[in-house]
């Protein structure tokens, strides 16, 4: 049955069984991925994966209930669960069922004509990168992934107050992490592009891209262990922030869990730094309509020039704070409750180039890949000391890469150490993005 004709039925019956208020999330997701190696087809795998969920007001209670059949006969099962679930409820108050803002951005996020390229097609493109990344020269071993993924999203929310929202979106990508050896010595680089248009993908950058980056390692060096001014290429960057994203969720700050906990208004950051959450971004992996529910997705600025102007609220931290929702409840699935999250998360570029940032630096460490972020972060209080990949600076010029380091310091003081934002914005598959930065100092120990 189709989703719309399913949730048409379903109101209705809910009306009969005496259902007050009444809201339907559906949720369809698809995606692909296909490992080569060699120029054969290591791995392929597709997965469909989806439902809806039923939220219910019964007798002034909220019951719950899901199901992945879009089907008539689901419409009993649903009804009646939702139902024993509010009997059961022990909650104070009925939650609201949003009635919806006064108007939505209508966006259609998906890229149709990355549909027309066929898989063959994808693949045949993938094989070609592997080739030349194989053959780019003697240095260039293997390649540990070699790996497309296509994924694709559609929502539907729709409630027994008149509201009814869709959106959807997709991407492709691709992932090389390249193996290169020089005697004794090995190292590995990885390399990722995503994009909604295929045709602006190009079978020699990428492989020489990936290629550099693996070969750019060897060599490498001891460097004084001490606190050295820090640049932050845009991929290690956009590592960090995604580690501390959770520190802008009010829920979390109500909570306790946050520093940024009673500091709106105040100045968090350098002058240097100004974040945005675009849902709307162009070409953007998190871009959403509307929230979890069913709130009309802007543009918010949670930072401007070091100020902290808000955190991610949803309708109930948002209610308790005294604000308005900032639109960013979300759920994990069709079968999760309402948490926060943002969609495109950003730090807005400057207009130096990582080049310019280099070429200022009399001495500084170059940070380009993090490791152990989950286990070597604290995100309440900010703390980290975590593995790091990169390059010693020297008069103005990448001397050698550094054998491998470990950082540390403070998030939220690294954000007022920031010097320098760069041009080179970099937007991770997860939504999180950022350029270059050029941070004070860090301490940095060789291991």
């Amino acid at each position: 049955m189709k989703i719309e004709k399913f949730q048409e039925k379903v109101m209705a019956s809910g009306l009969m069984a005496g259902f007050e208020d009444m809201e339907i999330y559906y949720e369809q997701a698809r995606g692909l991925s296909c490992d080569i190696y060699r120029g054969e087809v290591d791995r392929y795998e597709t997965s469909q994966t989806g439902g809806l969920s039923f939220r219910g007001i019964y007798d002034g209670k909220t019951g719950y209930a899901f199901t992945e059949k879009i089907e008539e006969d689901s419409i009993d099962y649903l009804l009646e669960k939702a139902k024993a679930n509010a009997e059961l409820a022990e909650e104070e108050e009925p939650e609201e069922i949003f009635a919806g803002s006064d108007e939505y951005e209508e966006i259609d996020h998906y890229s149709e004509a990355l549909d027309t390229i066929s898989t063959t097609e994808k693949m045949a493109f993938l094989k070609a990168v592997e080739e030349k990344v194989l053959h780019y020269n003697s240095q260039v071993h293997s390649l540990n992934t070699c790996r497309m993924i296509e994924q694709s999203k559609e929502r539907l929310l729709a409630n027994s107050k008149g509201l009814v929202l869709h959106d959807r979106k997709n991407f492709f990508a691709i992932m090389l992490s390249v193996v290169v050896k020089s005697g004794d010595e090995t190292k590995s680089g990885f390399t990722i592009k995503m994009t909604k248009d295929f045709n602006t993908l190009n079978v020699d950058e990428i492989a020489r891209e990936a290629a550099e980056e693996a070969l750019s390692y060897l060599g490498e060096k001891a460097i004084v262990n001490k606190k050295y001014p820090i640049i932050f290429r845009k991929d290690a960057a956009v590592q960090l922030l995604g580690t501390f994203l959770s520190s802008f969720s009010a829920e979390v700050a109500q909570k306790g869990q946050s520093r940024l906990k009673d500091q709106v208004g105040e100045e968090i950051a350098s002058k240097q730094l100004s974040i945005i959450d675009d849902p709307f971004y162009e070409g953007g992996p998190a871009n959403r309509n509307f929230d979890g529910e069913g709130v009309a997705s802007k543009t918010c600025t949670v930072i401007e020039k070091g100020i902290l102007k808000t955190l991610l609220h949803n309708r109930k931290t948002a209610k308790k704070a005294g604000v308005e929702t900032t639109g960013h409840a979300y759920k994990p699935s069709y079968k999760g409750t309402v948490v926060i999250a943002p969609s495109n998360f950003i730090v807005m570029a400057g207009e130096k180039t990582i080049d310019d940032l280099v070429a200022e630096q009399q001495e500084a460490v170059l940070i380009t890949k993090l490791s152990g972020l989950h286990s070597g972060a604290n995100a309440i209080s900010g703390d980290f000391s975590v593995a790091a990949n990169g390059f010693y600076v020297k008069d103005g010029k990448m001397t050698a890469p550094v054998k491998q380091m470990t950082i540390a310091g403070n998030f939220f003081d690294l954000l007022k150490g920031i010097e320098e934002v760069g041009a080179d914005l970099y937007i991770s598959p997860g939504g999180t993005g950022a350029p270059s930065l050029l941070v004070k100092e860090l301490s940095v120990t060789v291991d």
